[in-house]
């Protein structure tokens, strides 16, 4: 199971207490902030967010008929739109949970601030007919619009309310974003009879403050100069790593007792159980087509039944585009129009499962860029898909339909190493956390070199690689394109001084065969005088060293183990000779989860070489990245090193 980020493993960063800063109004907009030209805190940002505030405010009345609970949310946002890189921040989205009309979006103003040739602010108003309303799925919606007359320098600002009428009001608070944040502001406003959990999930420095005014209880969270989210090569999912407020209600105290609103995962899962949108569509009787039945007649053997099922969801259901673990519109009626939700599709894939004889069961998961999901808080809001787990004697294989890709013999990529909550009836106890992962799949690659080089220090040569399991798996999205793209994509931008001849590619189509590149290629040598140079290191992938910052904020997440294998001869012109080759060598991390080795030899004009690199941990903690960093740069200064030959002296 992969660990929580070490900050978030610090729950509680550093916290002061501090006066609530009195931000500008609506449309009081400051000359200064329009001739500002760099944020004092990061100055190749591309925006700035100049202040973000957030008031939740939470009503109870335990008389009412219907829902006691009420939320009011008020959002107050100015940004500083600092080069052309920034104008994508002039496009708005503001999701919102509108199932039932739980959640509705009201007093939203827009407006754009510039300057004009004499000094003076010009305001540019975004315009209501201008603001438009898309359902994104049976549950959400949401608003959208551009800002108009954008330019670096604009200031551009927005405020709106969302009034909601159950829990889905109370929000989590995000400190920071993509671009950096001057000032951003979360305050909880609640009765007494509530009992509001506000936990702090930050590294960095925050300030808080609590407080009574009148007969309610007031949390007050703020944080100054928030610096932006880095793009990091290999982070798992940005939101793990974003300075945040996590909230929740624990509890509502009533004259007569306290109830708790803590739920349990037993809970959750008999809830769902009996959810029209989910477990009842467990129950559907889902036709088998005439075709399936055929392909299924024959086979006696589980496995085999598994993967003619999986694979023919696969190729007969389209997915709609919407993510999320319910069947909005029902199985049956996706069934029969062969297109649905990512939810709609993989119930199908269970219902046709167990209607098989296997032994075949919903889970729920949280996809890489979803997040990691935290066990000790029972909410089905974390998983945002749900997939197929399916127990064959002593092995399980876990199945998504939506997935064109991976194989049944693999775990998605986008949940390995992560945990999935396995949906059952209580009373069978075949329910509860399983965790994805399996060691002994890897990411596996093979790259063949055969090359000459002649007298002109023109090399020429062929390229056989292999990749395997998941090293196809990464590849086959990169293949749905032009054939061109692929070959730049892949190959072409990490040996720039290549030239790619001609390229074929075999079993594309066969998921359970290794996906096989051949390349012919020609390079011309770079050469000093008699000197000429070349290194081994083409076509691995590893031709860049991507880990070269100095310090790091989040984990270091490849997602599987991985082997690279590197066998490769060449041929040197007659009249030159071998004046410099690497040595021979093997190096290994202190925690022994990276091992490199290299053995080369060298006889009259021909050099064989063989690296092989083996990785036996998809992750490293961000704590252990000094060592990491390290050790990849030698890594990568060994996988660079050249051969270097010359032209032998006439005697």
């Amino acid at each position: 199971m992969k660990s929580l980020p070490l900050f978030l493993l610090l729950a509680i960063g550093i916290s002061s207490f501090a006066q609530q800063r009195i931000t500008p109004a609506f449309g009081k907009v400051e000359k200064a902030d329009l001739e500002l030209k760099q944020c004092d805190f990061d100055k190749n940002a591309e925006a700035m967010v100049l202040f973000d505030v957030c008031e939740i405010y939470c009503n109870l009345n335990l008389n009412s008929l219907g829902d006691p609970l009420s939320t009011q949310l008020e959002r107050h946002i100015r940004i500083k739109i600092l080069s052309d890189k920034g104008l994508k921040r002039a496009d708005i989205h503001i999701p919102y949970y509108s199932y039932k009309g739980v959640e509705r979006l009201k007093n939203l103003s827009a407006q754009t601030y510039n300057l004009d040739p004499s000094g003076n602010i010009v305001t540019s108003k975004v315009e209501k007919k201008l603001i438009y309303t898309k359902k994104l799925s049976s549950r959400y919606s949401e608003d959208a619009f551009s800002f108009p007359e954008v330019k670096p320098g604009s200031v551009i600002e927005y405020k709106y309310v969302l009034d909601a009428s159950d829990l889905v009001g109370l929000k989590d608070w995000y400190f920071q974003t993509s671009v950096p944040v001057k000032y951003s502001q979360f305050t909880l406003n609640f009765p007494p009879e509530l009992e509001v959990l506000a936990q702090p999930f930050c590294s960095l420095n925050y300030d808080r403050k609590q407080l009574q005014k009148g007969n309610r209880d007031i949390k007050i969270f703020s944080m100054e100069n928030v610096p932006a989210l880095r793009d990091e090569a290999f982070i798992s999912c940005e939101d793990d790593y974003l300075q945040k407020i996590q909230t929740s209600i624990s509890a509502v105290n009533t004259p007569l007792r306290r109830i708790s609103l803590l739920r349990s995962w037993p809970g959750v899962i008999k809830e769902l159980m009996e959810d029209e949108d989910f477990g009842v569509q467990l129950k559907r009787d889902i036709p088998r087509t005439a075709d399936l039945d055929a392909q299924l007649k024959p086979i006696t053997d589980p496995y085999q039944r598994m993967k003619i099922i999986h694979s023919y969801v696969r190729k007969n259901m389209e997915w709609n585009g919407y993510e999320g673990i319910w069947a909005l519109d029902g199985v049956k009626s996706a069934w029969k129009d062969k297109k649905g939700t990512s939810g709609e599709i993989n119930l199908i894939l269970v219902n046709l499962l167990k209607d098989a004889g296997l032994n075949a069961h919903p889970i729920l998961v949280s996809t890489r860029e979803n997040g990691i999901v935290q066990t000790g808080m029972a909410s089905v809001q974390q998983f945002n898909k749900v997939m197929a787990y399916v127990e064959i004697k002593d092995k399980v294989y876990v199945l998504d339909a939506t997935d064109k890709y991976t194989p049944p013999h693999l775990i998605p990529l986008d949940v390995m190493t992560n945990e999935g909550l396995v949906i059952e009836k209580i009373d069978t106890w075949e329910w509860g956390w399983r965790s994805l992962w399996d060691g002994s799949k890897t990411s596996k690659n093979i790259i063949v070199l055969q090359a000459k080089i002649d007298e002109k220090g023109v090399m020429k040569g062929a390229a056989v690689v292999t990749n395997m399991d998941y090293g196809r798996v990464v590849k086959l999205p990169k293949l749905q394109g032009e054939k061109q793209k692929y070959i730049d994509e892949v190959f072409a931008s990490e040996n720039p001084a290549l030239k790619i001849d001609s390229f074929t590619i075999e079993n594309q189509e066969a998921d359970s065969l290794p996906l096989v590149n051949k390349l012919y290629f020609t390079q011309t040598l770079p050469a000093s005088g008699d000197y000429q140079h070349f290194t081994v290191n083409m076509f691995t992938g590893l031709e860049k060293n991507p880990f070269i910052q100095e310090e790091r904020f989040s984990d270091v997440f490849f997602g599987t183990n991985q082997m690279f294998s590197v066998i490769a001869n060449f041929t040197i012109p007659e009249g030159y000779t071998f004046e410099e080759t690497p040595k021979n060598i093997k190096m290994i991390m202190p925690d022994t989860s990276i091992v490199f080795s290299r053995m080369i030899a060298a006889e009259g004009n021909q050099v064989n070489t063989r690296i092989t690199i083996e990785f036996r941990r998809p992750f490293y903690l961000v704590d252990q990245y000094p060592e990491f960093h390290e050790f990849y740069k030698q890594l990568f200064t060994l996988l660079n090193d050249q051969i270097v030959i010359r032209k032998k002296v006439k005697p």
